[in-house]
């Protein structure tokens, strides 16, 4: 085995399951939490389970270092290495809490202590104590069918955080709650993972989640890591149409052209950017980003200094509260955000015909 790299959890895992390989990378330093999006199919889960050591990699590491301390290697293929799922140092959290229904709350979070060779008093003190950590120690002597769904996932989180894991996987955790109850659990989840030493890697599907919880945001696409960083640099520089989606921004990819002005070619037309020439560079391929609500809608052609005016035809709109998304079809094919009272005014629905403007302060551009 190589030398032992930084703290906290390095991996490298390369699995294959049928027709479907995986291939991905992450370090995440003690106290940091790693969220994993990618759509269905992308291999989170797969991730999940190998790093678990559900699901041995064919090829790669996975290592564990604390701080001071010697490396514990879960995983080299190469030299015959394989750490079962009972010694690895693992707290495991799933969408369903699946508690235990014959034992009361507190006994449930007090049996991984119990497992670990804790005496009865010591398991029950810490499981009362984690309970209280996560809201819920009022709840100590419930049975599980007493208590929310909600309520049951953080119970579930105590269990985890019992046993002071190396690294806590939490495999969509709040993806059974309603609305209201997610916003409060999310909040409870936040404040209890900012006091957690350990490694934290959490699958989501829910960009709320990754990015509120999250200091390290990985994409999954196709078994491939397609975009890594911290959720501001994803914000700011989304590199697939599934990340920009994500973040909720419109990506193009084009070609600078440089004359008077500058201005970027993409499938559909060009995009006039307020690029300064004297800094640009003809033929650089580039990604274009334009802020949904930086996109106006006409019912004809607009006078005035709109730089970039195209004609587009109403796809489909999604209200949420007094915003709604207009997905645009037409040469240059974007999504729009304006207000209810717009939708109203303008008359959106779909196969309504428009145009669409962005004015060139509006469109950011960097390097693909």
């Amino acid at each position: 085995m190589s030398e032992a790299p930084a703290a906290g959890l390095t991996a490298h895992v390369q699995v294959s399951r049928g027709a479907f390989g995986l291939e991905a990378r992450l370090h995440a330093p003690p106290g940091s939490v790693t969220a994993v999006l990618g759509p269905n199919g992308s291999g989170k889960s797969t991730l999940l389970g190998s790093l678990a050591g559900l699901l041995p990699p064919q090829r790669g590491k996975v290592v564990h270092r604390r701080e001071h301390r010697a490396a514990s290697w879960w995983d080299d293929p190469d030299a015959g290495w394989h750490l079962s799922p009972a010694d690895r140092h693992v707290g495991l959290v799933l969408a369903d809490p699946l508690l235990f229904g014959h034992l009361s709350v507190a006994d449930n979070v007090a049996f991984g202590p119990r497992s670990r060779g804790a005496s009865r008093s010591q398991a029950r003190a810490r499981a009362l104590e984690e309970l209280e950590r996560v809201g819920v120690g009022s709840l100590a002597e419930s049975s599980p069918r007493e208590v929310s769904t909600g309520q049951a996932q953080r119970v579930a989180l105590a269990r985890a955080l019992a046993t002071d894991p190396d690294v806590l996987l939490l495999d969509e955790p709040l993806s059974a709650l309603d609305p209201a109850t997610r916003s409060h659990t999310r909040a409870e989840l936040h404040h209890r993972l900012g006091g957690f030493d350990g490694v934290t890697v959490l699958v989501t599907h829910d960009p709320l989640d990754a990015l509120t919880l999250a200091d390290e945001l990985v994409f999954l696409e196709d078994g491939q890591v397609v975009q890594h960083g911290s959720p501001t640099a994803v914000i700011t520089r989304p590199r697939t149409p599934y990340v920009a989606g994500i973040v909720g921004v419109n990506l193009l990819s084009g070609r600078m052209r440089v004359g008077d002005r500058v201005q970027v070619e993409v499938p559909g037309g060009s995009v006039v950017t307020a690029e300064d020439p004297a800094h640009s560079r003809d033929g650089t391929q580039v990604w274009l980003t334009i802020d949904p609500a930086a996109v106006a809608l006409y019912t004809s052609p607009p006078a005035g200094s709109t730089r970039n005016v195209w004609p587009a035809t109403v796809r489909d709109v999604t209200i949420a509260g007094q915003r709604a998304r207009v997905r645009l079809e037409g040469p240059v094919a974007l999504t729009a955000e304006v207000t209810t009272a717009s939708v109203a005014e303008l008359g959106l629905v779909a196969g309504k015909p428009l145009h669409a403007g962005v004015k060139a302060t509006e469109v950011v551009t960097y390097p693909a």
